[in-house]
């Protein structure tokens, strides 16, 4: 009974998955159809700050998301621990929960810096689109860290259900 809810439940996560990954595409064919208005409109400097934020917007919030995660990983880990877990293994999960802490401060710090260089891209954007325009490109990038944000929680969801219908499975006789 518990594998088959198990089971249900990653179905339907498999499911929000594909929705969010069709939600995925349309993002970035209006990435793409923003890029194409950007690049005419804005001298090549300015065109190529856009291109360098919206790229690095994706990597930062995803390096962001990992650490985040792995870190919570790392801390449930460290919950269980109790009197039998070996010193050696005590001991790792301290370094790495103290390297993915120092990794995860570093990853807020160009959050900020990313942020600092959408304002300067949204200045920059403001000279030539008109506010309906701007009004889009920053509906766009809530959108898109909206929509990486989901993808990865749906990720470690399934992630976590696969490993839970796995360690189940395994499990009964």
């Amino acid at each position: 009974e518990l594998m088959a809810s198990l089971q249900s439940r990653l179905q339907a996560l498999w499911e929000e998955q594909e929705l969010v990954l069709l939600e995925v595409r349309e993002c970035a064919r209006w990435g793409e159809e923003l890029e194409v208005m950007v690049q005419n409109l804005c001298k090549p400097n300015e065109f190529e700050r856009y291109m360098m934020f919206i790229g690095d917007l994706e990597k930062v919030l995803s390096l962001l998301l990992c650490l985040s995660s792995r870190l919570a990983r790392v801390q449930n880990a460290m919950s269980r621990i109790d009197g039998n877990t070996e010193p050696e293994e005590k001991q790792s999960l301290n370094e790495r929960h103290k390297l993915l802490s120092r990794q995860r401060e570093d990853a807020k710090d160009l959050k900020e810096n990313l942020d600092r260089r959408e304002r300067v891209v949204s200045g920059i954007l403001a000279k030539y689109l008109t506010e309906e325009q701007l009004q889009d490109y920053q509906h766009f990038v809530q959108v898109k860290t909206s929509l990486l944000i989901e993808q990865k929680d749906l990720e470690e969801q399934i992630k976590f259900f696969e490993e839970q219908l796995e360690n189940l499975e395994q499990s009964i006789p």
